[in-house]
């Protein structure tokens, strides 16, 4: 494990999305950069189809939400 220097402004963002997430600052880094990472290498792939594949790669499996029929 090492250290990330980032900037000020980053690090006040992390610790605000971190607290609305529930998660620790490392792990809200963490979360952002493996993001990033699997959004640079499926650039066809919307953030949707990405969050379902790895749910699914983790034996997540949520079902669809229907339109309430009338």
């Amino acid at each position: 494990m090492g250290i990330v220097n980032i900037d000020d402004d980053l690090h006040d963002q992390l610790r605000r999305a971190s607290k609305v997430a529930c998660r620790s600052i490392n792990a809200q880094a963490a979360y952002w950069i493996k993001l990033g990472m699997l959004c640079e290498t499926n650039p066809t792939l919307c953030f949707t189809e990405i969050m379902a594949r790895e749910l699914a790669s983790a034996g997540v499996s949520a079902p669809s939400l229907a339109a309430n029929e009338a």
